[in-house]
């Protein structure tokens, strides 16, 4: 089973919806090079509560208003199934991976009838990600996209998580299920995210997410890591340089 067209497919989009101007903007950006979907938070579970959370159910209305514009589906991630009707024209839903492993959550987004993109926990083997999917597989809802994002190892001054990319054709051998790879998240760091996003490609991976924005300097969530439109445009023409010489 894969959703995507061609088998591949670019999510790109900021780490948090921030305002009309500036969903939309991105939106029409990404679009333009490439994105077959468009991301964005508007609900952020943060690890500070001082943290901007996200504009939450005005954050959903701004997503739907950039699809509107620009006829993107869009993925955005549900954190409380108490907010689930908000989701009802939300194209992907997004599990994120502090709740890899909410398996009451997992067994709700089983009900549901659309895909679910489901992110491997901050410190998940492939095995509790697989077992993960399998809570919603078993009860009913078989469109789950996996995300390799990056999990905690001993290395933490150089970049966020570690990027495991070796996932890519494990999970492929194991499970019919499309594998994305969120290099955003796995490093941290806009400056490699280029190259991890071109490994990830090189290693198999049915998509790639990421982070982008129009100003990363005054980015109110992950500034750090988002690739501004300059840097999403250069990464964007060497991914499908490369899907296209992989075919």
């Amino acid at each position: 089973m894969n959703i995507f067209r061609d088998n591949f497919a670019l999510i790109a989009g900021p780490c948090t919806v921030e305002s009309k101007e500036q969903i939309t903007l991105i939106a029409k950006e990404v679009k333009a090079h490439g994105a077959a979907f468009l991301r964005g938070g508007a609900f952020k579970p943060r690890t500070s509560p001082y943290d901007f959370q996200g504009l939450g159910e005005d954050g959903i209305a701004l997503l739907l208003e950039a699809k509107k514009v620009t006829g993107l589906p869009i993925v955005t991630e549900l954190t409380d199934i108490r907010s689930l009707p908000l989701f009802e024209e939300v194209d992907i839903i997004q599990i994120g991976a502090r709740n890899t492993q909410n398996y009451e959550l997992l067994r709700e987004m089983g009900k549901v009838k659309k895909p679910i993109l489901l992110k491997r926990g901050l410190a998940g083997t492939i095995k509790e990600l697989l077992m993960s999917a399998e809570y919603i597989i078993a009860n009913g809802n078989e469109n789950v996209i996996l995300c390799e994002r990056g999990i905690r190892t001993y290395e933490n001054t150089y970049t966020k998580n570690t990027l495991d990319l070796s996932a890519v054709p494990v999970l492929k051998s194991l499970t019919h299920l499309p594998v994305v790879v969120d290099p955003s998240h796995g490093t941290g760091r806009a400056d490699i995210v280029p190259a991890m996003a071109l490994a990830a490609v090189a290693a198999g991976a049915d998509g790639i997410m990421i982070e982008v924005h129009n100003d990363p300097s005054c980015a109110l969530c992950d500034g750090s890591q988002s690739l501004d439109f300059v840097q999403f445009r250069g990464i964007a023409a060497k991914i499908f340089k490369i899907r296209e010489a992989m075919k």
